[in-house]
């Protein structure tokens, strides 16, 4: 199970637990792999929105039942987690399994109350261990360089303990080539590229390496790279929604 954004399944039930009706919607952002809970489970991040309004984050396990990825607990008295205003929707923008250490990492923009650009193009970052993905308690919160992880939640929204800005949903990847971090996102139509010594920052400007021709003018959407195709890193795979037409391009580093 790698990070992605798969089609899950959820009954009508458990998407309902929080109270929802059918004027919510319901925004699965990553599903990541977590350690100790047995063969094809995993946790999808979440977000919960009434019209434009983000209300909650959340978290739910996902387990392969019939080989189909299947909820089958969503997380939380009220089946969400974080409340959007007062906390950063964390797994908005990414959710990673670090491959070099035991955490995931989850970035989200801050909450919903903050309005005001550039505030609103901030960048904040949780983590846990992945064996502990589905226990709240045990995440922690990015502070920034001075104060560092705490479990403490983070109440503190501004450029000091954000770790990013200015980007849009993406993938973390770590580059074997480069041995580094990168952070694959589109920049409206734009194939970019972020990178990083540490998931704490910090990251690169972009460097856009492709850009798509919308097709009928509609929107590109939705990047999803693929690094499991080549694992020296030399050439990175990207997947991406252009109007609703699936388009895939291979970079070549050098």
């Amino acid at each position: 199970m790698t990070t992605s954004r798969w089609r899950i399944r959820c009954s009508l039930r458990r998407l309902r637990s929080g109270g929802e009706t059918n004027l919510f919607g319901f925004g699965g952002t990553s599903l990541v792999e977590v350690d100790g809970y047995g063969e094809g489970v995993g946790a999808v991040y979440y977000l919960i929105n009434e019209h434009e309004n983000y209300r909650h984050a959340g978290i739910a396990r996902v387990e392969v039942i019939d080989g189909v990825p299947t909820t089958t607990k969503r997380l939380g008295e009220h089946g969400w987690w974080w409340d959007c205003s007062t906390t950063a929707k964390y797994g908005d923008i990414a959710t990673y399994r670090d491959v070099n250490s035991e955490y995931i990492y989850a970035w989200g923009h801050p909450p919903k109350t903050i309005t005001e650009w550039p505030a609103t193009e901030y960048i904040y970052q949780t983590r846990v261990k992945a064996t502990e993905a589905f226990d709240l308690d045990k995440y922690e919160y990015w502070w920034g360089r001075a104060k560092g992880w705490r479990s403490e939640m983070l109440n503190e929204h501004n450029p000091e303990t954000a770790v990013m800005w200015g980007a849009g949903q993406g993938q973390v990847v770590y580059s074997e080539w480069f041995k580094c971090y990168i952070y694959v996102h589109l920049n409206g139509p734009k194939v970019a590229l972020r990178t990083a010594a540490k998931l704490e920052g910090p990251w690169s400007e972009d460097r856009e390496v492709f850009e798509a021709e919308p097709i009928d003018g509609g929107f590109v959407y939705a990047g999803v790279a693929y690094p499991f195709l080549d694992e020296t890193g030399k050439t990175l795979t990207i997947a991406y929604t252009n109007n609703n037409h699936i388009q895939v391009i291979r970079v070549t580093f050098e």
